[in-house]
């Protein structure tokens, strides 16, 4: 071996085995008293509890001592209930302290305290709570890649101005932590201050965190001192009722709801979470486009009992929560004279229950269950009127399993399985993966990697299978080495996926039978200079080989600056070349054909101004020149956004998109593959207004219009080897035109701790066509000529502890 490999391996070693510098330690006082939340802090066990303070800077001049005009010191107390914890935040200039009022879990333009705990000390996995000056609360589980502000606990807290800064005072009950049960508690423990100012945004942490390591959770303190407690019963109820009056062009309906959510703390590490007749009339819209890709519109997750603590079932990216509830996978069939005169656009929810959490051991542990209920399709004979019903999604049974375990830590091993079971003769699919994560002791290098493994058992190949097989397999496997701290970092990655390998019963994935080789390197700043906060430089290689040809599907180089100005403002830049020959595999719509796409150059930027400011502005833009003669792709967005005060904002986004010359499949002509020439025009109007009448109650808007429309020129044919030549005798109208309208109009009300009174009035239109009209006010007149929905409803959640009836 050379004498150089002896030395890198040695000293490989060695930094695995370094340790970080000495933590601080904090230990909690036990009580006996009552503590009111009001913060004030005036009971007497708050005057001999240790002190945390001598807090250090994180952002941006890491490690630079806090000032004494900003001296932050917080104490812990515990009983068998909660974990009390006060701040006293001082500030030489308390008129300066920001104070937005947003709604929960919205940072907006406001100071910050939080505290982030660790209950198994692992370095893995933080609870962490915010409190901002305006007394809004926010709380997430975090994970070094991930903050999931979709979870939500019940706690309490209390802000108090005062003439030197600010005070707050916190109640987190166990129900909201997880923790072993030893007799003697060390919690991994970290507490944060955010500064935000016009001219400059400061975070301070009480441990120091060393942002040129790239973990953060594992150098948190430790919290001692919390002994013999004896944690109360877990379970919570939330009854919710909720009522509904639907109208449109042709009808109304009236629909009252009622049901039940359950969270039942199997022990203090595990919880059990149920919904009992699910209600998700409230949940945020979808953002319909025209989608003329390959591929299925892949939407964002907005109900709660999916989103809430999803960090264990996210590992792998193997499940798409959406597939849940999602459309019918079954195209009904037709006879002769038969047509089909409703084909429901979801799948309704019957019930949903999950398990999750992680002993003290280090192994988490997540399953969920979901059934969703038979749907049928109608269909007419046009000629003697009889109508039928036929299954386009059967009783689906969905269940997912994430084994954990976590060692070290900073790494971890993982196994997930996804099973899709539907009733009867129909398809159904399993998913397995192993996941590994390793890293250093000082997080300075990370290797990681997975292969996955997928099995379709499809009984009617008309139903899905692309491959004209009843069963088939598939595989994915994926290696990554990268150095993740200091100022030069680097990453390697290479993957593979085989042909067969399909996820999409309950995960989603667009493209596969292809190999890969990723490659990145990186500078950043880790202090400030004369001109920025924070910069990073980094270039990437990217280059995907499709199987079956040996042909490149993506080959491109990147390089990208983003940085932070002293004031706030900031700036990025991309570059990118495709510099080869590629083809797609997917636009065709025919298994095993492709078109030949050319090489192009990408560039792009981004500027934002200081988002403390009253009025901010964001702008985006990119232009992409393919190698062909007028093609090229322009896009711009344009956002404002208007702080009026403290309570009441407005803002606007707009998205606009021109595609000169774009290329793309059409229709199918007898063994013909009908390609097109085409103008395409995207526009995206997104508005949102805040008023918050206080930190537990607000009014909320949201209302987007979206116009996109496709004007073909020109028809092509698909050649055998991806080249398109012009066909001059196909001349069907395959133009597009489609609106949607969107409009969410809220009040809600946290009239108790996790029980909410929301009331909502809404209306939404879709209008498609094959008749371009590019008058922006033919067309919001035509959206509004449609079938316009309108929705109100009125919904009433209430959280019931069960201590607390016990008690009564």
């Amino acid at each position: 071996m050379p004498k150089y490999c002896s030395i890198f391996i040695l000293f490989f070693i060695f930094i695995s085995f370094c340790t970080y510098g000495q933590k601080k330690t904090l230990r909690a006082k036990n009580i006996t008293e009552s503590i009111t939340i009001d913060g004030k802090i005036n009971e007497e066990a708050w005057k001999t509890a240790p002190i945390a303070t001598d807090f250090v800077m994180y952002e941006p001049d890491n490690g630079k001592p806090i000032g004494e005009d900003k001296k932050t010191d917080v104490k812990v107390l515990y009983d068998n209930n909660a974990v009390y914890i006060s701040a006293v935040l001082y500030d030489n200039q308390p008129n300066k302290i920001s104070r937005e009022l947003t709604n929960r879990d919205e940072y907006g333009v406001s100071d910050v305290f939080s505290v982030s705990i660790n209950g198994n000390n692992d370095g893995q996995q933080d609870f962490r709570f915010f409190v901002t000056a305006a007394g809004v609360q926010l709380d997430c589980l975090a994970t070094e890649d991930n903050e999931d502000f979709n979870w939500d606990a019940i706690w309490d807290s209390e802000v108090t101005m005062t003439n030197f800064g600010w005070v707050v005072e916190m109640k987190i009950p166990y129900a909201a932590l997880r923790f072993s049960k030893a007799t003697k508690q060390t919690w991994g423990l970290n507490f944060r201050r955010d500064l935000k100012r016009d001219d400059k945004d400061q975070s301070y942490t009480w441990n120091f965190v060393d942002t040129k390591i790239g973990a953060v959770i594992t150098q948190e303190g430790i919290l001692e001192g919390i002994e013999n407690i004896k944690t109360p019963t877990r379970l919570f109820l939330i009854p919710y009722t909720s009522a509904y009056y639907q109208q449109d062009d042709f009808a109304s309906d009236k629909t009252l709801k009622a049901g039940m959510d359950i969270k039942y703390g199997i022990n203090d590490a595990f919880t059990l979470d149920a919904i009992l007749v699910p209600d998700f009339g409230q949940t945020k819209f979808d953002n319909a486009i025209l989608n003329l890709e390959p591929f299925e519109q892949q939407f964002d997750e907005n109900r709660s009992f999916f989103t809430e603590a999803a960090d264990l079932f996210s590992k792998g990216n193997l499940f798409y929560s959406r597939r849940i509830g999602g459309a019918p996978t079954i195209e009904p069939t037709t006879g002769d004279n038969e047509v089909v005169t409703e084909y429901p656009s979801s799948t309704d929810l019957l019930n949903a229950v999950k398990v999750s959490g992680r002993t003290e051991k280090g192994l988490g542990i997540g399953f969920l269950n979901a059934i969703t209920e038979k749907t049928y399709a109608k269909i007419q004979d046009t000629i003697s009127g009889a109508t039928r019903k036929e299954i386009v999604e059967p009783l689906v049974n969905y269940n997912v399993l994430v084994l954990d375990q976590r060692f070290n830590q900073n790494s971890s091993v993982t196994f997930v399985n996804t099973n899709t079971l539907r009733n009867g003769n129909f398809r159904d699919a399993n998913v397995s993966a192993l996941l590994f994560d390793l890293n250093t002791k000082v997080n300075t290098y990370k290797l990681s990697g997975d292969f996955k493994y997928s099995a379709v058992k499809d009984s009617d190949i008309n139903y899905g299978s692309i491959y004209g097989l009843e069963n088939y397999d598939g595989f994915k496997t994926q290696l990554s080495f990268a150095k993740t701290s200091g100022k030069y970092r680097y990453m390697f990655s290479g993957k593979y996926l085989s042909e067969m390998y399909d996820v999409n019963d309950l995960g989603i994935i667009f493209v596969n039978n292809y190999h890969s080789g990723y490659g990145e390197m990186s500078y950043r700043i880790i202090n400030p200079t004369k001109t920025f906060n924070s910069l990073k430089f980094s270039q990437n290689i990217n280059v995907e080989i499709q199987n079956t040809t040996g042909k490149a599907q993506e080959a491109w180089y990147q390089a990208k600056l983003a940085a932070i100005t002293l004031k706030n403002n900031y700036l990025e830049g991309k570059f990118q070349i495709n510099p080869v020959d590629r083809y797609n595999f997917y636009e065709p719509r025919v298994y095993g054909r492709y078109v030949y796409v050319p090489k192009s150059v990408t560039g792009y930027f981004r500027y934002s101004t200081n988002q403390n400011n009253k009025f901010s502005l964001d702008i985006d833009g990119s232009i992409e020149k393919f190698d062909e003669d007028g093609r090229v792709v322009y896009a711009i967005s344009p956002g404002l956004k208007h702080r009026f005060n403290d309570k009441f904002s407005l803002s606007y986004n707009l998205i606009y998109t021109r595609k000169v010359n774009d290329r793309g499949w059409v229709d199918f002509d007898a063994d013909d593959i009908i390609f097109a020439e085409r103008n395409r025009e995207i526009v995206d109007h997104y508005f949102t207004g805040k008023y918050s009448i206080s930190n537990k109650m607000s009014l909320n808007l949201i209302a987007r219009y979206y116009w996109s429309y496709a004007e073909n020129h020109e028809f092509f044919s698909l050649q055998d080897d991806g080249k398109l030549i012009a066909n001059s005798t196909y001349s069907e109208n395959r133009n597009r035109n489609f609106n949607s309208w969107n409009f969410d109009f809220s009040y809600s009300w946290w009239f108790a701790p996790g029980s909410e009174i929301s009331v909502l009035y809404r209306n939404y239109a879709l209008e498609s066509t094959n008749l371009v009209q590019k008058s922006i006010s033919t067309n919001l007149n035509n959206v509004f000529d449609t079938n316009l929905t309108t929705i109100f409803s009125v919904s009433i959640r209430y959280y019931i502890d069960y201590n607390s009836l016990k008690r009564k």
